[in-house]
């Protein structure tokens, strides 16, 4: 800075981000950050918890058994092969691209599973293993065409919805259908497993409690060693124990009809591991980083070709775990593979949940709770004899809403400097 001669220089005065500093502390700091984010604009999972909680009073008004725990369970089941799609699509989406793919990938990976297993006489798990590194493959290529010859992600997973679509009648063949007999096997076991005695629920609830507990003391350690904010240890605790008490209720209800069911907690296990490779490993910053600014990314030394094509790989591999599951459930396949709707609802409830279509902001945690709100329509509609028609309609205006919500959000903190 230049200065009169013989005057003294002016200190440099450092500027400090009033966004990071914690004017209170304790749960009361908590709170007045939470609102303030909310006000600049951080909505979060806000909308779509308030949305699933309306959801569910209207159709418990309408029918008292929606939230019986036996249809509780069931929902729980019925929301993991189109919550694994949609796990996948999060991380398309967080670069500000989309996969129309997912549906295709997941009927082939189901009919591949059903001819290796019934025709081939592969065992299970080889069959298992198979259609899921082939949906591995087929979302590498999506990412191929996309990230190194440079088509757009549109077009890309377009064209594979359609050639993978002919792909899977030609797998299936002139029969068009198989059925999975093997009512004690590993496929089966899949979706029909439930855990009766009592304490798998609720050990299940105190150990993922703790564990959050931990991973969150651990977080936190490494900030104060960084010097930078940290949460506060009544913040940390009260979350846990938050987290504990929801468990432990969702446990009852699961102990009340026919016990732990296996599906969602392996839904829940790829639902928490892939956050943590999102939010805890260098590379799930780098596809923040890409998803927020390719060119900053780029100039920063991000591999931007290979992070491309890893999040279609990624999407592909959701995508036929996700029909792997879709055959559980429904123990046959058919010509119209995992399902007309899937690639829809699996889309719907990645940005229902809150990930932006934008890119750079979400969760997979977005897909846990999108896909509840959409499965718990679906369930209550049917629930009280509502057509399907009213269900798109209602589904549609829901994404309606999730996107403006999302597009204003983006407006609110670009106007309070938080973008």
């Amino acid at each position: 800075m230049t200065t009169a001669k013989g005057a003294p220089p002016t200190p440099t005065v450092a500027q400090t981000d009033p966004r990071l500093v914690v004017t209170q502390s304790g749960v009361r700091g908590y709170l007045h950050e939470t609102w303030r984010r909310v006000r600049g604009g951080e909505l979060g999972s806000f909308p779509v918890v308030i949305g699933l909680i309306v959801i569910w009073a209207i159709f418990q008004s309408m029918n008292s058994g929606f939230l019986a725990p036996g249809y509780l369970s069931q929902i729980s089941v019925d929301i993991v092969a189109t919550g694994m799609i949609a796990t996948g699509i999060v991380f398309v989406l967080l670069l500000g691209e989309i996969d129309l793919s997912v549906g295709s990938v997941s009927g082939v990976a189901a009919a591949i599973l059903a001819v290796a297993n019934v025709q081939w006489g592969l065992p299970e798990w080889e069959a298992v293993l198979l259609a899921v590194v082939v949906g591995m493959a087929m979302g590498l290529l999506h990412g191929f065409f996309f990230a190194k010859i440079g088509v757009p992600a549109f077009i890309v997973t377009l064209a594979g919805l359609l050639g993978w679509l002919g792909f899977m009648l030609w797998v299936l063949g002139s029969t068009g259908s198989y059925n999975l007999d093997n009512s004690s096997g590993l496929i089966d076991r899949l979706s029909g497993t439930y855990f009766e005695e009592v304490i798998w629920g609720y050990a299940l609830a105190i150990v993922v409690a703790v564990g959050y507990l931990l991973l969150g003391l651990y977080g936190r350690q490494r900030r104060v060693r960084a010097g930078i904010p940290a949460r506060g240890l009544p913040e940390i605790l009260l979350r846990s124990v938050l987290l504990g008490v929801v468990l432990l209720a969702v446990a009852v209800v699961f102990n009340q009809a026919r016990g732990l069911p296996l599906a969602p907690v392996i839904f829940l296990v790829f639902v928490v591991g892939l956050d943590f490779v999102l939010r805890h490993t260098a590379y799930g910053r780098k596809v923040f980083a890409v998803g927020g600014n390719v060119e900053a990314a780029r100039r920063a030394g991000i591999n931007v070709t290979a992070i491309r094509m890893s999040v279609f790989a990624i999407s592909g591999t959701m995508a036929a775990i996700g029909g792997v599951f879709f055959a559980s459930v429904n123990q046959n396949i058919t010509k119209s593979g995992t399902g007309q709707d899937i690639l829809m609802d699996a889309i719907a409830a990645a940005v229902i949940g809150g990930t932006s279509l934008f890119g750079g902001r979400g969760s997979t945690f977005s897909a846990l709770l999108g896909v509840l709100v959409i499965q718990s329509i679906a369930a209550g509609m049917n629930l009280v004899g509502i057509t399907d028609y009213a269900q798109y309609m209602v589904t549609g205006v829901v994404l309606l809403a999730a996107v403006v919500i999302d597009s204003v959000s983006r407006r609110s903190q670009k106007a309070s400097g938080r973008a």
